[in-house]
């Protein structure tokens, strides 16, 4: 039987896997750099979390989310996002009484989502994003986005449009939904299924609507900005100043309306506009949250977030050309020639290995030619030869492979030798 990987679901083998490392690491820095600390939350979660935290007349919730009974009867369901994810462990352990406000957080996660499969969108899909919640201050949005815009610029990209837009409050938002229902059941019949259900619903969501994006009614659909209140207005104005005081290039788009419930203030999209990137240009978005705290059983409290989805960050590297870093350059490769010395290899292994040398042997029992060749295939800047003759006099053979200099050294000297010969002194001392 030939058994694949499920549909919808993509092996990382190991040269892909040490991109997706650099990757993890440079954003990993980047947070450290903003303060933000990382959280790590469980696979799945109870239904009613995504149902009460998404909304439930979201796609995700509707047609997307893998659910399922446990042997309690308990319906659980595979992360299909992440903020509601964070936002449960803020109010479950009371994080919002930290005396260090507001709560910055950062995760690397997989979400599940059954969709059609296409290129970077995935049924088992990996997203980087962040939550801070604790803080109303439209500074903290604007810094939210600078780190979004950070990861990808550091990351090669340069290509981007990012697009923000105000949801407004709830006072605001309100009256454009009243605007919106007013203005489109009189097309009602002639809007899709989904969209007739989000008339009652959520009328807003037909603004995101992919079936009925060329209706007519869309284009002269009431702008949300054109019902902001005082408060709502003075804040957008702060978040687009605050972007225009570190450089940030922007277009406010009032039809970006994000696919989740929970979204209001700000809320933005950053895309690529890298030719041949594909028809779906979008690479994160996210928004603020006032009042999924509350829904999700915690205090009233302010958050905002972003979700980044990290196969499309991929494919926005290689759209640009951009080279990341492999990392398969090994540091040392050891050619043991005779018994002895194949026994002997294993201490001197262990020994530099703990004091942080990469290093790495033959074990097929290859002729000496054959572990050269291992060692160019694996890029090793030295081989340490060791054959039966050096091991009496407790020496070994160091070939630098770029120059084919070679030297005898000890034994014994060898992790102080390859201390100073690595770049960056990778051996602790």
């Amino acid at each position: 039987m030939n058994i694949k990987a499920p549909r919808g679901t993509a092996d990382i083998l190991p040269e892909e896997a040490a991109k997706w490392q650099f990757i993890e690491e440079t954003i990993k820095d980047i947070c450290k750099r903003f303060h933000f600390e990382e959280i790590r939350t469980p696979l799945f979660e109870h239904t009613e979390l995504f149902q009460r935290g998404v909304g439930d007349s979201t796609d995700i919730v509707q047609k997307e989310m893998y659910t399922f009974e446990d042997k309690g009867g308990r319906s659980l369901t595979l992360r299909p996002e992440g903020t509601a994810s964070v936002v449960r462990p803020f109010v479950e352990h009371k994080m919002h009484g930290n005396p260090s406000q507001p709560v910055k957080l950062y995760y690397f996660a997989q979400m599940f989502r059954y969709e059609r499969p296409q290129k970077g969108r995935m049924r088992q899909l990996n997203q980087f994003g962040v939550e801070v919640m604790g803080s109303a201050d439209p500074a903290v949005d604007a810094e939210v986005i600078d780190l979004a815009m950070t990861c990808y610029r550091e990351l090669g990209l340069k290509s981007l449009k990012l697009v923000i837009n105000s949801l407004g409050d709830k006072e605001s938002s309100e009256r454009h939904r009243q605007a919106l229902v007013d203005h489109f059941t009189p097309h009602k019949d002639e809007l899709c299924s989904d969209c007739q259900t989000r008339l009652a619903q959520n009328p807003m969501r037909i603004l995101d609507c992919k079936t009925d994006k060329d209706h007519p009614a869309m284009k002269a659909a009431p702008s949300i900005l054109d019902y902001l209140n005082e408060d709502s207005k003075a804040y957008f104005e702060k978040v687009k100043a605050y972007l225009s005081l570190m450089n940030i290039d922007y277009e406010v788009d009032p039809n970006l309306v994000r696919g989740l419930d929970y979204y209001n203030h700000t809320a933005f999209e950053i895309m690529s506009e890298a030719e041949g990137f594909g028809a779906i240009t979008t690479l994160a978005g996210g928004g603020r949250y006032n009042g999924l705290v509350e829904e999700l059983g915690g205090p009233e409290t302010p958050g905002i977030g972003f979700g980044m989805g990290l196969e499309r960050l991929l494919m926005a590297l290689e759209a640009e050309d951009v080279a990341i870093p492999s990392g398969d350059e090994l540091d040392c490769f050891l050619v043991a020639v005779g018994d002895e010395a194949e026994q002997a290899s294993v201490k001197i292994l262990h020994n530099l290995r703990k004091k942080g040398v990469q290093i790495d042997r033959d074990y097929q029992g290859r002729k000496m030619k054959s572990q050269f060749k291992a060692a160019d295939r694996y890029h090793a800047k030295y081989v340490l030869v060791l054959g039966e003759n050096e091991l009496k006099q407790q020496i070994i053979n160091v070939k630098e492979m770029a120059t084919g200099d070679q030297e005898e050294v000890s034994l014994a000297e060898l992790p102080e030798f390859l201390y100073g010969k690595l770049s960056g002194g990778n051996v602790n001392e």
